[in-house]
Parts: structure tokens; sequence; C-alpha cells
């Protein structure tokens, strides 16, 4: 049997043409791993070896014959923000073989080896406590309950190992990241796990610590050129005097931390004390490709009124970076012109990651695109980001396609054509790579349409496809908490040619709705699986008269502990002047927010009017808050906790 797998490491062209041009046949259909997120490498987010699961099948819904629809739902210990993994012909210890084995990761710190046909958990293993909302700087609310295993893991196919980076309370007192080596049998621990720690060098000779208390791990981890890379960034704008970004590696094997490391913000001033320049993506995972393995990833937002920004040199905020694979080198950057508005606004371009086009015929440049909040998707030299060349030149292209808490994905057409699927705002939409001297993208007519739900724009998308055969490509996405009363998240299907709905269905909850739902549909072998919150649901095509039903699931509210005397209020900033903040209540009333101590705390968020805001502090005579922490909240009042 032929068996295919999203390797790991970066595909060379020859490898990828057979992946978009060979097929498989349907008694091959259970022979895909997915190994790493968005299935390989480039993070295209496509399965070329899909042989079931064509749009004629999928839309499907007469009386006869086998219809998609929810098979399973695998209770969950907590929240999953990490996308699920698939191995195939996996023996599990004392469990024998099994055709396919779903692996997923949760909030709660556990690992969950499950039966990808039977849904029966076969192996758990839980790593210790994870750090409680209450000890996140400021509270975060970008989260759960809970932060444990955020990123996606990722697995080493050829030795049956799994990296993964977990996020421990020490001893009721420490949070503590360490990254493990798994056997894939077992979920034992083949070498001793190691502590995460880095050291960088600040603008000024001074050496500054990596910081655990202070920094997310959000991104999905990458398998590159013998080592194990994972990008870190902030909980929320807090504590933005200590949190700044880093990108780290270890040997794969030893776990041996490589000589390198990069923090993306090494000023040693800042006017506000506030650095950040986070890697964080939305959870999209560093990329690499190119002739020499090369690192990219996407920046978010720093000091927004000092103009800190200085390209390759100290602060790397509001960019995309390109680093050599030993991560001592910045090789190129592209940071967009707006930059400083970007800050200022706090609409980050590191919402988002990039994807690393596949090579193209015709075409001797690797190519890039990535988009941010503020919509505009680039298209870009992927050899050369050539932050050196002012205004246009360094730009293949720019489109708009809507907010973006998001990654694109792309697949080759029947036409033998690449084309990128963007999922900015609420739309799926197409662009075909027109190659050539001066490269471009054409958007194509057909688009898919999502429901807009109460968390911020932007969804993840995968495609799947039976190689370049016509009327075969799916278009798989899943949408963000919609606003009913159990937040239901829903997976859409659409026809990768037209647009066309094929398929709508409640696939889980996301009650936490303070934090995006960034959850990637994962489709391989005639399945889709998606993880939500306590739950992975299997989807299949299926003869019984009535699909499964996700259940309701109770939960515990993401809610940072008030001190005495403090309250915590939702609103939408209806004015800013200096550290005081006018801000509008559910109930129309207007509270008058003092930041000062928020801002002297470092527990202040850029704030925009007519946008959400959370504050928490101590109200006085004059009923005027004092604010102790003010977050960013979603813009839709229904996402909104009760005041307290």
């Amino acid at each position: 049997m032929a068996k295919s797998s999203f390797a790991t490491g970066a595909l060379c062209a020859a490898t990828f043409a057979l992946f978009t041009l060979g097929t498989v046949g349907a008694a091959d259909a259970g022979s895909v791993n997915v190994t790493t997120y968005h299935y390989d490498n480039y993070r295209t987010g496509w399965n070329p070896s899909e042989t079931l699961l064509t749009p004629a099948r999928v839309k499907y819904t007469g009386a006869t014959g086998k219809t998609f629809q929810m098979i399973d739902f695998v209770a969950l210990d907590d929240q999953v923000d990490a996308q699920p993994l698939i191995m195939t012909n996996q023996a599990i210890a004392k469990h024998g073989t099994h055709a396919s084995i779903v692996y997923v990761a949760t909030e709660n710190n556990s690992i969950y080896a499950i039966d990808g046909a039977s849904g029966k958990i076969v192996l758990q293993r839980n790593f210790g406590t994870p750090v409680p909302i209450s000890e996140l700087p400021g509270g975060c609310n970008n989260n759960g309950a809970n932060v444990g295993i955020t990123g996606t893991p990722v697995i080493d196919a050829a030795n049956s190992t799994m990296y993964v980076i977990i996020y421990t309370y020490d001893k009721g007192t420490t949070p503590t990241y360490r990254i493990h080596a798994l056997d894939l049998s077992t979920l034992a621990d083949l070498v001793t796990p190691v502590v995460v720690s880095a050291s960088g060098k600040l603008s000024n000779g001074k050496s500054y610590a990596f910081n655990a208390a202070v920094t997310r791990q959000r991104p999905a981890l990458l398998l590159a050129n013998g080592n194990v890379y994972a990008g870190f960034g902030s909980f929320c704008d807090s504590a933005s005097n200590l949190s700044r970004g880093w990108v780290l590696g270890w040997n794969t094997g030893t776990l041996t931390p490589l000589a390198g490391n990069k923090l993306t913000d090494a000023l040693a001033t800042s006017p506000d004390e506030f650095f950040l320049s986070a890697v964080w993506m939305a959870g999209y995972g560093l990329t690499s490709g190119g002739p020499n393995g090369d690192v990219y990833f996407v920046t978010g937002n720093t000091d927004g009124g000092s103009k800190v920004r200085d390209g390759s040199v100290n602060n790397l905020a509001e960019s995309v970076v390109q680093m050599s694979s030993d991560l001592s080198t910045v090789v190129s950057v592209f940071t967009p012109d707006d930059f400083n508005s970007l800050d200022q606004g706090d609409t980050d371009f590191g919402s988002g990651g990039a994807l690393l086009l596949p090579p193209q015929t015709g075409q001797a440049s690797d190519l890039l695109v990535a988009a941010g909040k503020d919509g505009n998707m680039y298209f870009l030299n992927g050899d050369n980001l050539d932050n050196n060349t002012t205004g246009a030149k360094r730009i293949l292209g720019t489109y708009n396609i809507g907010g973006c808490w998001c990654g694109q994905s792309y697949f080759t057409g029947s036409d033998g054509i690449g084309r990128i699927v963007s999922s900015g705002g609420y739309s799926v939409e197409f662009w075909k790579v027109l190659t050539g001297a001066k490269p471009t993208l054409g958007q194509e007519s057909g688009t898919g349409s999502m429901t807009s739900g109460v968390q911020d724009p932007g969804f993840f998308t995968t495609v799947s496809t039976n190689g370049t055969t016509a009327n075969t490509g799916v278009v798989w996405a899943m949408s963000r908490a919609d606003g009913t009363a159990n937040e239901n998240v829903v997976l859409f299907a659409f026809n990768a040619n037209t647009g066309a709905t094929l398929f709508s269905a409640n696939a889980g909850t996301w009650p936490n709705v303070s934090g995006d739902a960034d959850l990637v549909p994962v489709v391989a072998n005639g399945k889709v699986y998606v993880a939500s919150y306590q739950g992975l649901a299997i989807f299949g095509l299926s003869s019984s008269a009535a699909a499964v039903k996700a259940p309701f699931a109770p939960h515990v509210a993401a809610l940072a502990p008030l001190s005495a005397g403090q309250h915590e209020i939702y609103g939408t900033v209806h004015a800013i002047d200096g550290a005081s903040i006018v801000v509008q209540k559910r109930d129309g009333t207007l509270v008058t927010v003092d930041a000062t101590q928020a801002s002297k705390n470092h527990n202040l968020a850029p704030m925009s009017v007519g946008h959400g805001i959370l504050a928490r502090g101590t109200y006085n005579a004059a009923d005027e808050m004092a604010a102790s922490v003010v977050l960013h909240a979603k813009d839709h009042t229904t996402a909104w906790l009760p005041d307290r």
C-alpha cells in the first residue's frame, strides 16, 4: 500500500510534485499521516491524497447511500487550542496496531491517543498542573481557565517521536515550560525533558533572560533541519515591560538547545517600557523552506508611539522575518510601511502566519503570503523580503482579504495552476498564482461565506483533493464561536472550484469566547477531525439515519480573581484622553476609567475608540474607576462575561 506522509521536513520540488500529481486509490484511503500543523512545513493546509471526500459525496443528503455527517464525539478534559495530528498503522503499547491514531493535546496538559475510526481513547497521559488564569500577567483572558499545551506539537514519523512544549505550574508557584520528546506508542519520555530557557543580548550589551511567567508559547512547533523550533509571545499585552518575543530551537533526539536564538525586541529602553514584538500568529506554525531551510515567522506590536521599530537591527516588530536555520542570522525582513499606525491602533501584522508557496513552475524564487488584523495580504519574494527597498518595488502585490486573525492555505487546481485560499473576514476567497517575471495573484470569482460569530474576524481552512483530478477539491473551514447560548463552532465545506457551500454542521462548543477559537479541521483518510472545547468531533461518510450531536459541555468561566473592593466591567471605548478612557457599558451608561495605574503596572493594552474593553479596578466617590488592569474585549456584547 502506498503511504503519503505530510513530512515535517521542507518538501523539495520533486517530492511536492509527487504529492500534487500522484493519486491513491480508494483502497488506499487509510494511508495519510498528518505529522505537523497545516500538513507540511510550507503550511499549505493541503491534503492532495483524499479519494473519498469529494464534493459530490460531501454534499449528498439523499435517502440512500452514505451521508457525510458527524459520526462520533470524544469527550476530553479541557479546551483544545492545538491542531490534532494523525498517524496511520500506529502501534500502541499493549493495545496493538491501529489503522489510524489521532493525537490531541489539551490545555489541561493531557495528550490523548484516539482510535481514528472508533473514537476510543487508547492512551492518555497528563503532564502536570497547567498554569491557572489567576497566575497569568494581568489575568489575561485570551484563553480558558488553564494554560497548558497551546502550540500544536510535531511528529517525527521516521523515529516515532512527538515533540511538544508543556506549560506547568511547578509546586503551585512557578510557571515553567518544558520541551518533551515522546514515544508515540507509549507517550513516555524518550529523553529527559528540557526546561525552556534562553538569553539574548540587549542593545546596550546587557543580557535578557527568557521569562516563562510572562511568555506564551502559541505558534505550532516546526521540525526542520534536524531541529525543533518554537515561537513565543505575550499573554495579552500585559507585563509589556518584561515580555518580548522569542524564536528558539533544539536538536532533535537530544533536545540540546541551539547555540543561537532570536529575541525579537532587543531594545534596552522604550519610552513607555512597552516591548513585546510577540510571535503568536493565532497559532499558525513557524514556516520553513527554500534551499537553506530558513525559518519564517510574523511578529506583532511594540511601543506604538515611539517609532522604535528598526528593521533587522534590534526590534523586529510588525514584520515577516526570514531567519537562518541555526537562528544566528536575520536573512531578510519585510515590514509594512504603515507599521507605526499598526502599532498605535493595535492592528498587529502578527495576528496571522506566513504561508510559503511550494516551488512554482517557471519561478526561480520562493513566494510567500502573510496577512494581519488590517486585512492586507502581502504577496512577497520569500527569498528576499527586502526591507531595504522602499515603496511598492519590494511588494509583489497587496490584496485586502478582511481582518485576519488567520492563516492562508494553498493547493494546485486541475489546470496545474496554484491557488491561495484566503480566510480573512468571513469569506473564503481563491487567488490564482500567476508566475513569471512579475508574479501576481488573480482573484477568482468563487467565494464561500462563513457565519460571523462573536469573535475576531478570520478563520482557518484546509484543502483536500484527489491529486489534480477535476471536481475533487473541497475547502474545509471552521467558524469561531457563533453567539448562540452554547457558543457552537461550525464545520463548513466549500467546493474548491466554485466556492459553493457543500456542508455545514455544529462541531462542538467554545464557551471561553474571550480567546478566539483558532481551530483547524484535519482531513485525512475519509474523515474530518475537529478538536474544540472538551471534545474531538469525527466526521465521515455514514449509513446512519441521524448524525451524532456534539454534547453541551458545562464549563468553568475563565475569570481572574478580584481583590477586596475590586470590580470588573466590560464596555466599548467611547473616548480617550491620555490615561482617561470613557467606557460605554452594555446598558448604555458611561463610566470614566483612569488607566494611570494600569499603565504603571504594565497591564494596559492599546485602546481604540469603538472597540471592546475589560477594566478591572476600584471605584472612587465620583464613581470613576481607577483601573489596575485594562485588557481588550471582543467587540460583540454577547461575548462579554457579566460585570462583577
